[in-house]
Order: structure tokens, then sequence, then C-alpha cells
């Protein structure tokens, strides 16, 4: 593990989240901490031009903990965000490591992901992300069913497609990302089901490509839309499509490295029947991509998860009874400053926030828009000091060592 950055009792301030329990009121949150409440110490540290770094404590209702702030300027054209993952999508490293191989000044860790799979012994776990992600302008996968999402549970009217993302007119924004994509055949067309998913929809086919990895594809045919600990399908068939046609066919879902320009599709159930029809030889067309509900220019990168706050206001039905360690990326300025936020995990200021003083914490900041990331053993935030040729962790990560994830948000200074 990097080494982590050392809190120092000199240039630390309260912030004081005035959250009572339960003082939800219909779409506001009551009590939420004033702009006037952001902790004192101007812009911060300067990590790179347009990136700076502050520290600070925040008191709410279970106790203290103590906060990791990273404030970018996207107006500053030395800046960029991306995502940070390990080269595919069924894969895991730790947030320094993704960091420092992609060249990024600082970083936090990103989307909730598939991490262990005790429900269904003997198939692996794919440590894949749940929801869409975006790589350098590249759709790199889709979102999971609702019902196989691993994580705490979605807040109403929020789904597994709840993306945080910048565009390439450099601002951030929340929006919504769902696969669009079809299978032709001679015998008719039908709609794509997944992409690069470690849990496909019933009755669907799924596009595996070179993006998703090497790991296991039997995950994506067990669970239900509804309940991930379900069977796994019984009903499964795989086929292997190059240049147009089909090069290969197999019983259940494989494994191993997919070669660029392959697309392996698998299928369960009634997809798994339509997939049987068809024989080494024949034509297949495979589309696909992500839509956007509401962006209007495409994606440079997004990144999975699920809004706390909208337009400064918080969601209703927002959990404000369990807390935890946290991390959180925002954004103000109409998108162009993008906050990112990491809680401590040491024993002494792990006590944590509840989405709703998440929310509140967000809004105090200056944040106009907010969305909750992986917390808990994943939460993390990486910096790079002046000289140094890679990043140090800044937070206390809870289970005293960087965890490995799926996936962060990079940030990158010229």
């Amino acid at each position: 593990m990097t080494r982590n950055g050392r809190r120092t009792a000199a240039g630390r301030s309260i912030l004081t989240v005035l959250t009572t329990l339960g003082l939800l009121a219909g779409a506001a949150l009551t009590g939420a901490a004033p702009a006037s409440a952001v902790p004192a110490g101007g812009s911060g540290r300067r990590i790179a031009p347009g990136v700076t770094y502050r520290e600070f404590d925040i008191t709410a209702a279970a106790g203290r903990t103590h906060a990791h702030l990273l404030t970018v300027d996207l107006g500053n054209p030395r800046v960029r965000m991306d995502l940070l993952y390990p080269g595919a999508v069924a894969a895991r490293a730790t947030v320094s490591r993704l960091a420092d191989a992609a060249g990024a000044v600082a970083g936090v860790n990103g989307d909730f992901f598939h991490i262990t799979e005790t429900q269904h012994p003997g198939v692996p776990a794919t440590g894949a992300a749940v929801g869409p992600a975006v790589a350098g302008g590249r759709v790199l996968k889709a979102a999971v069913p609702a019902g196989q999402r691993f994580g705490p549970a979605l807040p109403p009217g929020t789904t597994t497609r709840e993306v945080l993302g910048v565009g390439t007119d450099r601002r951030a924004r929340l929006d919504r990302l769902t696969l669009t994509g079809s299978l032709t055949t001679a015998r008719g067309r039908r709609r794509l089901g997944g992409l690069n998913q470690y849990a496909l929809p019933q009755n669907s086919v799924g596009a595996f490509t070179h993006r998703w990895g090497s790991a296991s594809r039997v995950r994506a045919v067990c669970g239900t839309d509804t309940d991930r600990a379900a069977a796994c399908s019984k009903d499964t068939y795989e086929v292997k499509v190059r240049g147009g046609r089909v090069i290969g066919t197999a019983g259940a879902p494989g494994s191993g490295r997919i070669p660029s320009g392959t697309t392996v599709l698998v299928g369960r159930e009634r997809g798994a029947r339509e997939l049987r029809e068809l024989s080494v030889g024949d034509r297949v067309t495979v589309t696909h991509g992500l839509v956007a509900a509401a962006a209007e220019v495409p994606y440079a990168f997004a990144i999975g998860g699920y809004p706390v706050l909208r337009d400064g206001t918080p969601p209703p039905g927002l959990d404000d009874t369990v807390p935890a360690v946290r991390t959180a990326a925002g954004f103000k300025a109409g998108g162009r400053k993008v906050l990112l936020l990491a809680l401590n995990g040491a024993d002494d200021s792990r006590t944590g926030l509840t989405i709703a003083e998440e929310a509140a914490t967000m809004r105090g900041l200056g944040a106009s828009d907010a969305f909750n990331l992986d917390g808990g053993g994943s939460s993390e935030m990486v910096t790079r000091v002046a000289g140094a040729s890679g990043v140090t962790v800044r937070n206390h990560p809870s289970g005293g060592a960087e965890r490995p994830v799926p996936n962060g948000i990079g940030v990158f200074s010229r």
C-alpha cells in the first residue's frame, strides 16, 4: 500500500452538518449545512494546475468523521477527468495502481461491483462494476438488472443505469445511460440484452467483447432480474462471431481472453434457444452502444452509482439511519467544477455519514448535484505530492489496506 497522508491538527476546521435523523421534508433535506459552514482554508493546497486538495472534520449524528476533498476545475483547459480501470471490465486493481498506470494526478474509487459470489458455489466472482461505464469516449459496458445489483438499496426512483459523467463539452452532469443494440441473423432481428455485464436479463442475449477481459462468463446466466441469489440458468448457449459470421458455438458460457474483433454472444432461456438456431458460417450482425437520457453531447467518461442531490435538492427517500465510510462526487458552476469527497476509515474517525448526511455535506460544500459511489472498504482518495512520480493514499482505507476495485475517477492535469 502507498503511504497514508498524515492528518494534522493545524489547518483543520470543523464542518458541522446539522442533520437530524428523519428530517426529510418532501423532497428537501432539512438542516443541511449552510455554505458558510464550509471549512475554512481557502481553496486548499494545489495538487496540479486546476486541482486542489484539502481535509477537514465533519460532525454528524453518529459522531466526528474526517473528510478529504478534491476540487477539479474543468474550466481549466489543462485539466480533464476520465475513468480509471485496469484495462478490462472484469478485473480489479487498487486506486493507487490505477492512477499511477494512467498518469493521473489524483483519483477516487468508483462504482459498486460484483465483489463476492457466495450464492452460487463454484461460480467465480468477476469483479465487474454494476453500472454503465465509458472511458476515453469508448463504451465499456452497460448496467446489470436492478435485482442483480451489489451495494445498498437504491433510493426510490433510481436505477442501475444512473451515471455521473463528463461530456465532450467538458461539463459534468448526472444522467442515465441505457443499452441500445441488436442481433440480426437470417431469421430476424432481436434486441440485445447486455454488454460486458456480470448478469444478463432473463431470456436475453448478451454480447461480450475484448473489453470484458478473460474472466468466466458463467455468472452472466445466474440469478434473475429480481433475485441475484436465484439459481443459475440450465438453459444457456454461447456463439462466437467474427467478421460478421459465426465461428464457433458452445453449450455453456466459457472464459478466456476474447480477441479484438470477436464478439461472444451468451444466451439464457429464450435467448439460448434462439442462439441454438445458428450454425458455423451463418451471418450475424451485432450492434451495441449506450444512449443518454438527457445529454446532447457524447460522454468522454461516465461511471455508475446513484444520485443524492439534483439541482440542490436531495431526492426523497434517502437513508438517514445507517452511517458508513463513503465516497461521493458532485459538481457546481454548471458542471465546470467537480468535487470529489472521500471519508476516512481509521478507527478514530470512521463513524461515517448516512446517505442523507452525505447529500447535506455535498450541498454545504456548494454542489448543486451529487452522486454516491462505492463506500466502506472501497472508499479511497489518492493524490500526487510535489516532486513525486506516483500518488499517495490520502484517506485511511477502513480495511487497513487498499481494496482492489474495478474502476475509479481519475483527474489529469498537464
